[in-house]
């Protein structure tokens, strides 16, 4: 029997769609397993701080611009860069106590409050007082890194992260040509490095390590889950009976893919989170970083097998890692100087969604009180329509209709009683 070409083709396609759909599946199950069980508490801390981002960004960016005063459409612009959608304006309005919105030559313009304006200044202070703290933290980095070198452009995805100043190149190194060099062996901004030039013994001591000096205990992880996740205990008990291996040792004596490899990849992403502000860090971000902190090709992987030390989410879209033991419930435990002034932030913020969302409530019922009263009249209308309809109707019955109307009482009464 002859088959047309038409018909095999169609049998051809049927086939492919039906053998890759497998794959399509297979695919899906492996992204969809990019995150650990899901902690409200951690959610929760993590959906504030995405509102607080954004909003210190667009702060960032009215503040470099002329006058720190920047047009909508420069902000709108900029919001592509910053993952948000709909108009400018609109995301502004719901925090009016952290900006304010003007017009000018028929142009909207923005710029910080007085409130706001306040809060910047006290965080400049806090970082001018915290650039000691930068120093160790910078110095620890590098310490950390293979070949104590750190390309400056991967580095500046994090430098927010660490609570490092946008200028902090300019600010910290001149200041400390002992301890750090600034080389570019390519001639290219992108290849531009901080160079560590002096070891400092007393900083090559891990959050782990110190925790435990005060203890009096050998180094040891901590397991932050509860008390039925029975299997992922077990397994964390066998990973914590390993001897504990600092961060700050080079790691080429070590074999790729041993259980001592594993042992101080984890100890440093546990260190590099201890560094950090909110002690979290982007996945992707951090996976930039495999050569100069020797981190395995699938991290993701990894940080996965350790649910007790490290909290793996994928909200927004955004792989993050968190610390576990730095939080209690939704909080941090220890809050750097300046977590606390950008906490400040966070309630300003928070003070003024309020206050929006009271104006659009207040809004709202004015429509919805201003919609009955417009209904009012015509339900009124409606009413008396239906009246003189029922009236017309009582007269085509003999007249029969008119016998309710107060005088045609009278006048009949009347009759009646002159006949008697």
């Amino acid at each position: 029997m002859m088959i047309s070409k038409r018909v095999f083709e169609r049998l051809a396609c049927c086939y492919c769609r039906l053998h890759s759909q497998p794959s399509f599946i297979y695919h899906f199950r492996n992204f969809s397993l990019w995150s650990t069980k899901k902690d409200p508490d951690l959610e929760a801390a993590l959906s504030r701080n995405r509102r607080w981002i954004v909003n210190n960004q667009i702060k960032n960016i009215i503040l470099r611009c002329p006058n720190q005063v920047a047009p909508l459409e420069h902000l709108q612009k900029k919001f592509k860069t910053l993952d948000l959608q709909g108009k400018a304006l609109n995301w502004l309005k719901k925090y009016p106590c952290c900006f304010e919105i003007y017009r000018d030559n028929d142009e909207y313009y923005c710029r910080l409050t007085k409130r706001m304006i306040h809060l910047v200044e006290e965080e400049e202070l806090v970082k001018d007082m915290q650039e000691p703290v930068f120093v160790q933290k910078l110095a620890k980095l590098l310490m950390m890194s293979v070949n104590q070198r750190l390309n400056v452009t991967k580095l500046n995805e994090l430098k927010h992260s660490f609570g490092f100043p946008d200028d902090y190149i300019i600010r910290i190194l001149p200041k400390h040509p002992e301890i750090f060099r600034l080389v570019n062996n390519g001639w290219r901004k992108s290849s531009m490095e901080i160079e560590l030039l002096a070891w400092n013994p007393d900083l090559a001591v891990s959050a782990v390590e110190a925790s435990a000096q005060k203890q009096g205990i050998e180094p040891c992880f901590s397991c932050s889950l509860p008390s039925t996740w029975i299997k992922s205990w077990q397994r964390f008990e066998e990973f914590n009976a390993i001897p504990y291996i600092s961060p700050y040792l080079n790691p080429r004596g070590l074999e790729e893919g041993s259980e001592e490899m594993e042992k101080r990849i984890v100890g440093l992403v546990h260190e590099l989170l201890s560094l950090t502000l909110w002690k979290k860090l982007s996945i992707v971000k951090l996976s930039h970083f495999k050569r100069e902190f020797a981190l395995p090709e699938k991290l993701n992987i990894l940080l996965l097998k350790h649910p007790g030390i490290f909290y793996v989410s994928n909200k927004y879209q955004i792989y993050t890692v968190l610390l576990r033991e730095a939080y209690n419930g939704s909080e941090l435990v220890d809050k750097n100087p300046l977590v606390i002034v950008k906490n400040k932030f966070g309630d300003l913020m928070q003070e003024g969604l309020h206050e929006y969302n009271q104006r659009r409530r207040v809004v709202n019922l004015e429509k919805k009180r201003k919609c009955m009263n417009l209904m009012k009249p015509e339900r009124r209308k409606v009413a008396s329509s239906e009246t003189s309809n029922q009236d017309d109707n009582g007269d085509t019955l003999g007249g029969l209709g008119r016998l309710f109307d107060p005088e045609e009482r009278k006048r009949f009464y009347k009759v009646l009683f002159d006949e008697r």
